[in-house]
Parts: structure tokens; C-alpha cells; sequence
């Protein structure tokens, strides 16, 4: 998957025919239309499918109809009213896949939500998920909720943004945010000794502000426990997705 997504950036980039080429002669054998609901560190297929499917959407380069199509699958299987849907949900509303750092999957999935409703309102077109025709707005609405979850639209009220609100959580799974600070402990504190850090029930002496953790479980809760790092780990591919997500809004504030 990482061959195509490279190709099709590079093909984005530079507009050169060979990457083009490589992208329609590979997609099937480097598994372009396998069903994979999930764009993360480990796999980039969907990411692929909506990136390619802008020049078939606003280019019309029809030999690259089946990432579209691949793309709008994935996007159908987001939707509950979809015939397809197959995405798990958690009663407040959270997509949910199982595995840990959660967060990944919601943030991820409402990037690429944002992505694709740009393209078919440039184009004033729709996705048909069998009997559901999925406007842009929907897609926008979905990607919303999941925002809106994140930051403390949820069932346990808490924002899993750290920092963000008055209620977020405290501790944490990051050795920065948990160690005192150098100023509080200048002694050099070897890894072992950390322990006594790492186990304690007190909150982090240090707030990562801004750090996204890997959030609630199935049932949409969430213990504040920092060795539970399936729930309370931070990682860059839980934010970074999100920061193109919130610029988004933060350009557009009136999508309800």
C-alpha cells in the first residue's frame, strides 16, 4: 500500500505520467480495492482511494474509476443508513475499532470524510451507497460528530484533548508529561527509576496540551490510568490527522 500512496503523491506533485501509469497498472495486484475500513500507520488504502479518486472526480481520468469506486465503498461502510454499513459505533456515537488507540480510527476517517465532501462540492456530486445517496454535507455532518465527540460531546463529558476544557484526562501514558520536570528534580533519573512515576495514582505533573490519547472503549468509557496505554497513550497518528480535520472547521465553523 505504501508503493501506490507514494506514487500517487508523487503523481500529485509532479503531474509526471510514469507515476500515473504505475498507479493503473498496479492498483489490483498491490490490493487497491481490498475492503479495508481503516487508514492509519499501517494501512494507507483508503487514504490512496480518496487521493486518487480527485483526478477522476475533477479531472475525469476515467482509468482510475476503481479507486473511486474503492473510495466511495469505504465511505459508504461509514454510514448507518448504508445498506453496507459495517463500521462499529459506541452508544454516544464514536466510531469504535477494536485494538487500542481508537482515536486513530475517528480522526483518521473524518479527514478523509472532509477530503472527499471537497471534491463532490466541487462537482455537485453525490455517492450512491445503494438505495442512500450520501451528499457532501453528510459526510461533513459525520465528521463533525466524531470532532464533537472527541472534544467532549460524549457520554462521560471529558474532552480527550489534554489541556482542552476543564475536564480531560490527567495521566496520561508519556514519559514527559508523567516524570517531574528538571526544575522540580534535577537529579538524572534512570529508566527504572521511573517506575515509582509511572505507577502512581497522581495526576502528570506535566500537561502535554494538545495531545489526543487513544480513548474511550466500546461502551464509551474511559478510566484515567496511565498504564491502561491502549486508552491513554498519545500518538502522532492520532493528531495529525486531526489538525487538518480541525482546520477544516475552524475555516468553515457553520457546518451543523
Amino acid at each position: 500500500d505504501e508503493l501506490l500512496w507514494g506514487a500517487a503523491w508523487l503523481r500529485r506533485a509532479t503531474q509526471d505520467d510514469n507515476f500515473l501509469n504505475y498507479i493503473q497498472a498496479n492498483g489490483k495486484t498491490l490490493g487497491a480495492d481490498d475492503n479495508i475500513n481503516e487508514f492509519g500507520w499501517d494501512n494507507k488504502h483508503a487514504g490512496l482511494n480518496v487521493l486518487v479518486s480527485k483526478e477522476v472526480i475533477e479531472g475525469n481520468m476515467y482509468s482510475l474509476e476503481s479507486y473511486k469506486s474503492s473510495a466511495e465503498s469505504f465511505l459508504c461502510t461509514l454510514i448507518p443508513e448504508s445498506p453496507t454499513s459495517h463500521i462499529q459505533y459506541t452508544p454516544g456515537g464514536l466510531v469504535y475499532r477494536p485494538g487500542g488507540s481508537n482515536l486513530q480510527h475517528a480522526t483518521s476517517i473524518a479527514f478523509l470524510e472532509l477530503v472527499y465532501a471537497n471534491y463532490l462540492t466541487h462537482t455537485s456530486q453525490a455517492i450512491n451507497c445503494g438505495n442512500v445517496y450520501v451528499s457532501a454535507q453528510t459526510l461533513r455532518q459525520h465528521a463533525k460528530r466524531q470532532v464533537d465527540y472527541i472534544l467532549g460531546d460524549n457520554p462521560m463529558g471529558l474532552s480527550y484533548m489534554v489541556g482542552y476544557s476543564n475536564y480531560y484526562p490527567q495521566r496520561i501514558h508519556h514519559r514527559g508529561s508523567s516524570l517531574p520536570s528538571i526544575k522540580d528534580h534535577p537529579q538524572f533519573i534512570a529508566c527504572k527509576e521511573g517506575s515509582i512515576y509511572y505507577n502512581s495514582t497522581n495526576p502528570n505533573p506535566n500537561v502535554l496540551v494538545g495531545a489526543i490519547v487513544g480513548g474511550p472503549d466500546e461502551n464509551d468509557d474511559y478510566e484515567d490510568d496511565r498504564i491502561d496505554f491502549r486508552k491513554s497513550e498519545p500518538t502522532t497518528y492520532i493528531n495529525a490527522p486531526f489538525v487538518g480535520v480541525l482546520a477544516y472547521f475552524a475555516a468553515n465553523p457553520n457546518v451543523s
